[in-house]
């Protein structure tokens, strides 16, 4: 193939949203990040707004039901992998829009999926393609009421692994697990918190909508906001510092410190700072209020400066590279008011945004970060003051990295208590001890977990 026929080919493919999302999800599948990837794609392509919004339903649509679809077309497909890659993700994007969208019709499908395999293929994966598809369209796909084993065929229709559904069924019950399952695939709100160091809430409401978005009141945080139609990080509200994207659920964990306005806190592991910049909207630099803001990655610090700068609170916030399980090279005993710590997880909790973990983590990746996990949690205890407050999060929604690490950190520092997680709303989210679990299924927001611990006196 010659090079002005492989520009050609190029060419084509950026003005073809199925082109480019075959290349995204090749790309994904070789260990890119699915959100970098797909802006990056976006960005070089020449799709217009339609089209883009095509490419990342389509990206998106393959890595939230890739073992859905592998069980749909194993019976038109000798030997799955066997298939070269780029030839595998044509046919899942064409399963896809079969099964999941009905505004495109099958013809259109079919055209374009040959268009695809006679481009970037031979004339034998053009056909092979065409038959696959069209045995697909008469014969129909395989019922998930075939599959007897109740494990594995919530497993296969909510396309999550089965150590995973084992591992929640055990923890929360089949009707929670069902009910997770079935709301990790649905599309993530765009939620925003409101920047209170600059503006209020009300005021941030009638600038986005000032720019014709549609805005709405959550019901987990007073400080955020549901936003649909229109792309959030490219409001002018955005860009001069009135909100910053953050899940509702995230926003949870800094109101539960309690910081006064002078306070010295700690955000152990802070990167990209939007917990960081959130507790800083209660601090005042001029009484003598900071956070430091920690992380182990020097790029990661300088976003959290950007951050900060971008919502006007850098006066406020001192961010350096520092491993949490170092903090006594730089902080002696004692240092703090309040201390945050949003642990490194498996970030199940986070399913709908980052849809690719749920492949490529295992049980004992969460047993590995629960002691790290611990270890930043001992190594920042003694940096806080007696009767001060210390604040444990995850994005995760398994008990070997929440609630287990709590109880073995408190068995090991019992100068700690728990205290009740504070939610300016009722969010019936409270366990007996008062420690907070949010699931996907709760309120269409991110699973996330909270603990507040309290040094004695």
């Amino acid at each position: 193939m010659s090079k002005g026929t492989k520009q050609t080919i190029a060419e084509w493919e950026q003005k073809n949203p199925r082109a480019l999302a075959v290349r995204t999800l090749e790309k994904i599948q070789n260990g890119a990040y699915s959100n970098l990837q797909l802006n990056q794609i976006a960005k070089q392509s020449k799709l217009d707004e339609r089209d883009i919004h095509l490419l990342t339903t389509l990206t998106y649509g393959v890595i939230q039901h890739r073992l859905t679809l592998e069980y749909w077309l194993q019976p038109f497909v000798k030997d799955l992998t066997k298939l070269d890659a780029w030839v595998k993700e044509l046919l899942f994007i064409s399963l896809f829009q079969m099964q999941y969208l009905d505004k495109i019709p099958n013809h259109a499908i079919f055209d374009e999926a040959i268009q695809i395999a006679k481009r970037r293929g031979h004339d034998g994966v053009r056909k092979f393609v065409t038959g696959v598809l069209h045995a697909i369209d008469r014969q129909g796909v395989p019922d998930f009421a075939t599959i007897t084993d109740p494990t594995e065929r919530l497993s296969i229709g909510s396309s999550l692994p089965v150590w995973l559904i084992e591992e929640l069924t055990k923890e929360l019950g089949l009707e929670k697990t069902t009910a997770i399952a079935n709301a990790i695939n649905e599309a993530p709100a765009q939620s925003a918190r409101v920047n209170l160091a600059v503006t209020t809430v009300a005021e941030a409401s009638y600038a986005l909508q000032a720019e014709g978005l549609t805005v709405t009141a959550s019901e987990v945080s007073p400080d955020a906001l549901l936003i649909t139609g229109g792309h959030v990080a490219s409001s002018h509200a955005f860009a001069n510092g009135l909100i910053t994207l953050q899940d509702e659920s995230a926003m949870l964990m800094a109101p539960s410190l309690a910081i006064e306005p002078n306070m010295h806190v700690l955000d152990a592991a802070a990167a990209p700072g939007g917990k960081t910049t959130q507790i800083a909207t209660y601090l005042d630099a001029a009484a003598g209020g900071l956070v430091d803001a920690l992380d182990i990655h020097d790029h990661k610090v300088k976003l959290i400066e950007q951050n900060a700068a971008r919502l006007q609170v850098s006066d406020r916030i001192k961010a350096q590279n520092l491993d949490a399980r170092k903090v006594d090279e730089q902080f002696s005993d004692e240092s703090f008011d309040r201390i945050l710590v949003d642990a490194p997880c498996t970030g199940f909790g986070l399913l709908r945004r980052k849809p690719e973990i749920r492949y490529d983590k295992t049980i004992q990746d969460s047993l590995s970060l629960q002691k790290i996990q611990l270890e930043i949690l001992n190594a920042v205890a003694p940096k806080l003051k007696k009767g001060g407050r210390m604040v444990y999060g995850t994005c995760t929604i398994l008990k070997a990295e929440n609630e287990d690490v709590v109880h073995a950190f408190i068995a090991n520092n019992p100068d700690f208590a728990l205290i009740p997680t504070y939610t300016a709303y009722e969010l019936n989210a409270l366990d007996a001890e008062g420690m907070l679990h949010m699931f996907p299924d709760d309120h269409a927001s991110d699973g996330f977990f909270i603990a507040t611990l309290q040094k004695q006196a």
